[in-house]
């Protein structure tokens, strides 16, 4: 466990790759005494975008300020830029974006457009000068006409005692989608699968509520530690539970 951990000269807690979570960052940062540090970027953008500042850490999970000589606009899926304040797609345009695909010219132009702005199919919205990042463009779920996004449902989900960590997918249903959420308990836990529906059902509006939530012994993961969502996707679309779930 953490407490096992020696904490020697540790001056500071960085983290990035993957959504934060807000009950494990509160966790680490109790633990160890410092900030937890969250930055955001991706390959094609070499790979920083933003970061939070040593000097002004957050109390929530913002992935800080844009770093210098880079710039970012959010586009709505009507192509217009997003209104402040509101979620859109995330676009980078600077000297840290790649030049292309290797040998794929087609993929390249559908990343980068004429005037050099790189789509990152991340969903984020700012408050101020701080970036949040709500989720993956393709991993969005529209249920009944309003976006779930599947960080906020996985959020609640892990500020459950007895959940280690969970996966929000979408699946279509009837010419609409539905949440399905995978969980991964404490070894030894008794915790119901009615429990944890009506925790869910405590601090999520009806329509960001699972339709199903399943455990698993294990999420996939990549070595990264990553969780493999595509993986999941497909089984909840397939209808099928791995060996080890139980359902409601």
């Amino acid at each position: 466990g953490l407490n096992a951990l020696p904490r020697g000269r540790l001056r500071g807690l960085y983290v990035a790759g993957a959504p934060l979570d807000p009950t494990l960052k509160a966790m680490i940062e109790q633990e160890f005494g410092q900030p937890l540090l969250n930055a955001y970027g991706i390959t094609e953008c070499a790979p920083g975008i933003s970061g939070v500042r040593a000097d002004a850490p957050r109390a929530d999970c913002s992935v800080g300020t844009i770093l210098p000589g880079i710039e970012v606009r959010l586009m709505g899926r009507d192509g217009a830029p997003t209104p402040n304040g509101e979620v859109g797609e995330l676009h980078v345009r600077g000297p840290n974006v790649m030049r292309g695909y290797y040998r794929a010219p087609e993929a390249t132009a559908a990343a980068i457009d004429r005037d050099g702005w790189f789509n990152t199919g991340d969903l984020a919205r700012f408050e101020g000068e701080a970036l949040f990042i709500v989720g993956r463009t393709k991993e969005l779920i529209i249920r009944s006409g309003f976006n779930v996004y599947p960080a906020e449902v996985e959020a609640v989900l892990n500020a459950h005692p007895s959940v280690v960590q969970s996966a929000v997918v979408g699946r279509a249903v009837h010419a609409n989608e539905e949440v399905v959420a995978y969980v991964q308990l404490l070894p030894g836990s008794a915790a119901t699968i009615e429990e944890l529906m009506a925790h869910a059902s405590r601090y999520l509006t009806a329509y960001k509520r699972p339709s199903e939530i399943v455990v698993l012994e294990a999420l996939p993961a990549a070595s990264t530690g990553k969780i493999l969502k595509h993986r999941l996707a497909a089984t909840a679309a397939a209808g099928k539970q791995q060996p080890t779930s139980l359902t409601a």
